[in-house]
């Protein structure tokens, strides 16, 4: 089940990325399926990173599981020169971080706003730090 919804979210994101035009415009895609994917499945993204049930260990295992699937696939899509796989994969797991903690909050808060202006907020804070790499 975990394991669905995770590739239902990372199959989200890597179609409207590959659909973008270049990486800034992959980085407002990715972000916008992200957040329109929270918007819109509500019950799974609470289910998938709500917080509760991480104490089960298993659980835990899962979502990290899900985490670094998305994590590897982003860390593709930051090209960088000069920069390792590994720094990217590790670059990668940040964005991972904002686009979830920023959206337990969003939830938990009620969803107020705009969802693509939210994204495109936090997207513009990832771009600007991408740059700065």
């Amino acid at each position: 089940m975990l394991e669905d919804v995770g590739g239902q979210l990372r199959d989200t994101i890597v179609k409207a990325t590959s659909q973008a035009d270049g990486p800034r415009d992959q980085v407002h895609a990715g972000f916008r399926a992200y957040f329109r994917f929270v918007a819109t499945q509500q019950a799974a993204f609470q289910l998938l990173f709500g917080g509760g049930p991480r104490r089960d260990e298993e659980f835990a295992d899962a979502v990290r599981s899900v985490e670094v699937s998305i994590a590897e696939t982003i860390a593709e899509l930051i090209v960088v020169e000069g920069l390792d796989a590994e720094r990217r994969l590790l670059l990668a797991h940040g964005i991972v971080g904002v686009a979830e903690l920023t959206s337990r909050h969003w939830s938990a808060g009620g969803m107020a706003g705009n969802v693509d202006e939210l994204a495109d907020q936090v997207a513009t804070l990832a771009w600007a730090g991408l740059r700065g790499v």
